[in-house]
C-alpha cells in the first residue's frame, strides 16, 4: 500500500482515464461538423452524444458487479479496446447511422474506465490520501477534454473528420498497450479476497450496495453536480457559444479549457475538505449545486448578450461541479465494504450520466420545438437563437431541482444510520458552526 508500485498504478491508471476523458468530449467540439457532416435537425445532432451517455450510464452497475466478480484490470483493458473499435468507426462512419454505432462502442467502453480505477486507488492505497488521490486522477482524466478542446478542434478544422477521430482512437490504442503491460488489481502481499466468487455472490452485493443509504446519496450528490458541466462541455456548450453569443470557433473551444483549469485548482482543495471534514460533505455538495444554479441564472437571465466574465464565471462553477461529483464516490467508500465497492460506485456514477442524458436530449428537443414554432410563425429559420437557449438550458433548474430533493432525504436517512449503528450525531451545519465559534472565543 502507498508504494512506488502504488504510484506507477495510479499514473498509468490516470492516463487510461485522460484517453477515456479525451474518447468522450470528442464530440464536444465536432458538433458543428457533425451537422455539416451527417445534416439533421438539434434534436438529431444530439443523438450522438445522448446515446453515448445512455450506454455509458446504463453499463455502470453491470460494469460494478463484473468488476467485483473480474478485477479492475479486466474491465479496463476491455473497456480500452472498445473505445479504439468505437473511434475507428466513427472516424470512417459513412452516415448518421454507423456514427451512432460508433459513439454506442465508445459510450461502453468509457463506462469501464472510471469506476476501475476509484476500485484501483482503493486497493492500491490507503488512508486520508484516498480522496485527494480521486480528486486527482479525476483532475488528470479531465486534461483529455483539454485535448479535444484544443489540438483535436485544430486538427478536425485543418485536417478533416478522419484524421482527426482517427488521431482520437491512437491515443486510447496507447492507452490499451500500458494497462495491459503495467496495471495490477492490488498489491502482492494483499491476502484479502475482495472478489466475489460468483456472478451470483456479485448481484447479491449489488442489492446490499443499493439499499444503503449512503450509496443512494452518492447517487444523488453525483447527479447534481456532475451533470450541467457534462451536458455544457459535451454537446451544448461550444454551439451556443458560436452560435447564440457569436465567439469564434477557435476561441470557444479554448474557453472550454477554462472547466479543466477550474477542476485542477479546486479539485484539490475539494478533496482536502472531505478528507478533513467527511461528516460536512452534503453540505459541500450542495454549496456547489447553489453556485451553480447562481452563475448559470445570471447568464440566462442577462439583458441582451452576457459579457464575458459571466461566461467565464460558469465555466469556473461548473468546473467545479466535476470534481465536486467525485464526493459522491467518497460516500460510497466510506458506506461500503472492498468487496462490494465496484458494484457502489456503479450505482453512483449512474446518477450524473443520468441526468446529464436526459437534459442533454431536453435542451436538443427545446431548440428544435422553438425553431419549429419560429419558421410556423413566418420567421426564417434560426435554431441556435441566444433566446432559444436561454430557454433551453433553463430545463436544468427543474431535473436538477428533483436531484436535490432526493439529495436531502437521502442524507436525512444516512444520518439516522449514523446515529443508530455508531452514535454519530450530525448536527445542522449552523449548530455546527455556531458550536466552533463558541469554542473560539473561549
Amino acid at each position: 500500500m502507498n508504494s512506488r508500485r502504488s504510484t506507477l498504478i495510479f499514473i498509468i491508471g490516470s492516463f487510461a482515464y485522460l484517453s477515456a476523458v479525451l474518447q468522450r468530449t470528442s464530440m464536444g467540439i465536432a458538433g458543428v461538423a457533425a451537422t455539416e457532416k451527417f445534416g439533421g435537425s438539434a434534436a438529431i445532432l444530439s443523438s450522438l452524444a445522448v446515446v453515448q451517455l445512455i450506454v455509458y450510464a446504463a453499463a455502470q452497475i453491470p460494469v460494478g458487479v463484473l468488476i467485483d466478480r473480474y478485477g479492475p484490470r479486466v474491465l479496463m483493458i476491455t473497456g480500452t479496446a472498445l473505445m479504439v473499435t468505437g473511434q475507428i468507426t466513427l472516424a470512417l462512419a459513412p452516415d448518421i447511422s454507423v456514427a451512432v454505432v460508433g459513439r454506442i462502442l465508445v459510450g461502453a467502453g468509457d463506462a469501464t474506465i472510471f469506476i476501475s480505477m476509484i476500485r484501483l486507488i482503493s486497493s492500491w492505497f490507503s488512508g486520508r490520501i484516498v480522496p485527494l488521490l480521486s480528486q486527482w486522477m479525476g483532475n488528470i482524466g479531465q486534461l483529455g477534454q483539454v485535448l479535444s478542446a484544443v489540438p483535436l478542434a485544430w486538427l478536425l478544422h485543418a485536417s478533416g473528420w478522419t484524421p482527426a477521430f482517427l488521431s482520437a482512437a491512437s491515443v486510447a490504442v496507447i492507452a490499451l498497450i500500458v494497462v495491459i503491460i503495467f496495471v495490477r488489481d492490488r498489491p502482492r502481499d494483499v491476502t484479502e479476497h475482495v472478489r466475489a466468487n460468483s456472478l451470483g455472490i456479485a448481484l447479491m452485493q449489488l442489492r446490499h450496495s443499493f439499499r444503503r443509504p449512503g450509496t443512494q446519496l452518492g447517487f444523488w450528490s453525483h447527479y447534481v453536480t456532475q451533470s450541467s458541466g457534462t451536458v455544457f462541455s459535451l454537446l451544448w456548450g461550444y454551439p451556443f457559444m458560436v452560435f447564440g453569443l457569436g465567439y469564434e470557433p477557435a476561441f470557444a473551444a479554448g474557453m472550454l479549457t477554462v472547466l479543466v483549469g477550474a477542476g485542477l485548482v479546486f479539485g484539490p482543495i475539494l478533496g482536502l475538505l472531505t478528507a478533513r471534514h467527511p461528516l460536512r460533505r452534503s453540505n459541500i455538495v450542495l454549496g456547489i449545486v447553489t453556485a451553480i444554479g447562481t452563475a448559470w441564472a445570471i447568464v440566462l437571465l442577462w439583458p441582451g448578450v452576457p459579457p464575458l466574465w459571466t461566461i467565464v464565471l460558469l465555466l469556473v462553477v461548473l468546473g467545479i461541479g466535476g470534481p465536486g461529483s467525485l464526493i459522491g464516490f467518497d460516500f460510497a467508500r466510506t458506506f461500503n465494504p472492498q468487496r462490494s465497492l465496484g458494484s457502489a460506485n456503479g450505482v453512483v456514477n449512474v446518477g450524473g450520466f443520468t441526468a446529464s442524458f436526459v437534459m442533454m436530449y431536453l435542451v436538443g428537443l427545446l431548440l428544435d420545438l422553438q425553431n419549429g414554432w419560429r419558421v410556423a410563425g413566418g420567421a426564417s429559420s434560426d435554431l441556435y437563437a441566444l433566446d432559444a437557449f436561454r430557454v433551453a438550458f433553463s430545463v436544468q433548474y427543474i431535473i436538477v431541482g428533483i436531484g436535490v430533493g432526493f439529495l436531502v432525504h437521502a442524507r436525512r436517512r444516512t444520518r439516522r444510520q449514523l446515529s443508530r449503528d455508531e452514535g454519530i450525531e450530525v448536527a445542522p451545519i449552523w449548530v455546527a458552526l455556531s458550536r466552533a465559534r463558541k469554542r473560539r472565543n473561549r
